[in-house]
């Protein structure tokens, strides 16, 4: 931990007399508040919410001191506090040594040879993704967010689990009542009781109970059968065997379980049906994108060689997460009285950093809200600070299923645009719902064209 400078001034922003007015805000338009903030502020504000007061930054620099640089003053804050009721103590939601004991636990399995390894099994699901779209496209538009769902938990379960998590059907709408749980408690800062029977509370009580008894059976199922696997469910098993106290051991067991399940599938769905639909949007992306498919894969499946050889496909992929970054939020908390930039943060403030306004900088991006993956091509001029793009968030709690979500991403999309074409059904407004991933309101219809 640094040591603070002489403290500075507070980040400017709406005087306290906005806090209730502010609340509303964060309530209806989490997204347009700290745009607007960004905006009116600069770099640094701090936004009066309710009886909390956020101090907003919005600069690399400041993302690398918070994220990075001074990291250990800084918990996981707003929002991820709230999300703990329904994860637990998992690794999401976790600090300190039982943060880095999880870590340590479930590091190895995302190593590079492990991950070159899971290439085949990804470009299965994918192949079953393109399959089920051409079937299920002959009687209408299909949900995209519901099938990217489903192929992400496919993947999830192949490549990490070794176990089949199709069975499970109602895992894709548990999560979102999850999400939806944690969000209305950030929004009401926590000041509704848990045990008052709302529509909401009572859908997201219901959801947790089937999410532990899937985890539960997911365990039952592999107990006893872990010495000879060495995937992330067996790695968690045996790690939680060696806990003096077994229930302590089941709870961090099934904390670790839920928290993999929602990580290790929403992201990677969000950064596809974002993909889809902008890709809808540009025909010329989309034809240099098939181009590319063809050409790299011919007809068959993609193997981990290919993944360098698929540029363009990368490209996509990553200024669609510039764009629209599944993890859009980072809230921490901090410990001890701090100087970002200028600027005295106090011990215990509610301090954000947003992938999704940083990612529109306009001083680091040009025509920032413009898609064009070409900003990512390798001949591109590109003296942007490391910290003015972070979709997989940064420092010490970088996402661990960096390497296996951007495999996922390109590979599936290289196939979808090899063999299909996806139309966005006319009339609907599309909109970012920012959730604890960034999700598409409403969901994405989308009519589906065989091309082979």
């Amino acid at each position: 931990m640094t040591t603070p400078r002489r403290a500075g001034p507070t980040p400017p922003g709406p005087p306290r007399t906005a806090a209730l007015t502010m609340l509303a805000v964060m309530t209806r338009d989490r997204l347009g508040m700290m745009t607007s903030a960004a905006a009116r502020y600069g770099d640094a504000s701090r936004l009066p919410v309710g009886h909390k007061a956020l101090y907003f930054f919005n600069h690399p620099d400041y993302a690398k001191h918070v994220l990075a640089d001074n990291a250990a003053n800084y918990h996981k804050g707003i929002g991820l506090v709230h999300a703990r009721r329904a994860l637990g103590d998992g690794l999401l939601t976790s600090e300190g040594e039982l943060w880095r004991k999880q870590r340590k636990v479930i590091q190895p399995a995302f190593q590079s040879r492990r991950i070159a390894a899971q290439a085949g099994a990804v470009a299965a699901e994918g192949a079953a993704l393109v399959d089920r779209l051409r079937m299920r496209g002959r009687h209408g538009p299909v949900d995209v967010p519901t099938e990217m769902t489903g192929l992400t938990l496919g993947v999830l379960g192949r490549t990490l689990l070794d176990a089949d998590l199709s069975r499970f059907a109602s895992i894709g709408g548990d999560f979102a009542a999850v999400q939806d749980q944690a969000i209305f408690e950030l929004e009401t800062l926590s000041a509704v009781p848990p045990w008052i029977p709302l529509p909401k509370q009572m859908r997201f009580r219901a959801a947790r109970r089937r999410l532990q008894r899937i985890v539960d059976q997911l365990v039952g199922e592999r107990t006893g059968h872990t010495n000879d696997r060495d995937d992330v469910l067996s790695r968690l098993i045996l790690s939680a065997n060696r806990e003096d106290d077994p229930r302590v051991g089941r709870e961090r067991l099934r904390d670790e379980l839920v928290t993999l399940l929602l990580a290790g599938h929403e992201t990677t769905a969000s950064t596809l049906s974002w993909s889809l639909y902008l890709v809808d949007r540009h025909p010329e992306v989309r034809e240099k994108l098939r181009a590319e498919a063809l050409e790299v894969l011919g007809h068959g499946l993609p193997t981990f060689d290919d993944l360098t050889r698929l540029r363009y496909t990368a490209m996509v992929v990553e200024e669609v997460m510039r764009l629209y970054p599944p993890v859009w939020l980072l809230p921490r908390k901090s410990l001890e009285p701090d100087q970002v930039g200028d600027y005295h943060v106090p011990a215990g403030a509610d301090v954000l950093i947003s992938p999704f306004t940083l990612h529109r900088h306009p001083s680091f991006w040009k025509d920032p809200d413009r898609f064009d993956p070409e900003r990512f091509a390798p001949s591109a001029t590109n003296d942007r600070p490391r910290y003015a793009y972070i979709p997989f968030g940064a420092g010490p709690r970088f996402c661990v299923g960096n390497h296996l979500g951007m495999m996922e991403a390109v590979f599936v999309l290289a196939m979808l645009m090899r063999d299909l074409r996806l139309t966005a059904v006319g009339g609907r407004v599309v909109q970012p719902e920012p959730m604890l991933s960034l999700r598409i309101k409403g969901g994405l219809p989308m009519t589906v064209t065989p091309l082979q």
